[in-house]
């Protein structure tokens, strides 16, 4: 979260707002946070009024010492599905240069993460995973139709756009268009 710029502003009022909020949710002063993450009490005054831009790594500190992820210190606060964050969370210092935090989901085990390329016209059929399992796509290139169980209406994504779905149920990913298809598929058991 390095450089502030107006596209990052939204995101520090995020943080303050969940700092704040978390930290009082646990019972800390603003200096028992700062004893318990390593991270100064001025900084902390900073990070919760919106003011300072702050480092990944310290977020990590103030999330790790609240017990609660990364995640959930950058995630607005009025958001209705909490698995979909989609928050600049670090600019570099060239145009373009960027990481942004698409999505979350508890694990139990393990997540495996696939990268997919299928011409046009052709068709990945998965059989349904356990009951608990799930799934994302990130479509990197040209349109995903998503096609869930047997009756749903296909799902289209688009390239730059991602989609998450519980994955015990039978689900396909076709390429309809003209153009090859990419995607990262993300399973989490």
């Amino acid at each position: 979260m390095h450089k502030v710029n107006s596209h990052r502003a939204p995101v520090l009022q995020h943080v303050g707002h969940n700092v704040r909020r978390l930290r009082n949710a646990a019972g800390l002063s603003q200096s028992a946070l700062a004893d318990a993450s390593g991270v100064s009490r001025r900084m902390l005054v900073a990070i919760e009024a919106g003011e300072n831009n702050v480092s990944l790594a310290t977020l990590d500190r103030v999330a790790e010492a609240l017990d609660v992820a990364f995640s959930d210190l950058i995630q607005a606060p009025d958001v209705q599905d909490h698995s979909r964050i989609n928050e600049l969370a670090w600019a570099g210092g060239r145009p373009g240069s960027k990481a942004v935090l698409l999505s979350k989901a508890l694990a139990r085990r393990e997540v495996e993460l696939w990268e997919f390329s299928l011409e046009p016209g052709d068709c990945y059929q998965a059989e349904s995973d356990p009951e608990g399992w799930s799934q994302q796509v990130y479509v990197i290139e040209g349109q995903l139709t998503l096609q869930l169980g047997g009756g749903e209406q296909p799902q289209r994504i688009e390239a730059g756009e991602f989609f998450m779905f519980s994955s015990h149920q039978t689900h396909a990913f076709h390429n309809r268009g003209a153009a090859l298809l990419r995607f990262v598929r993300t399973v989490v058991l």
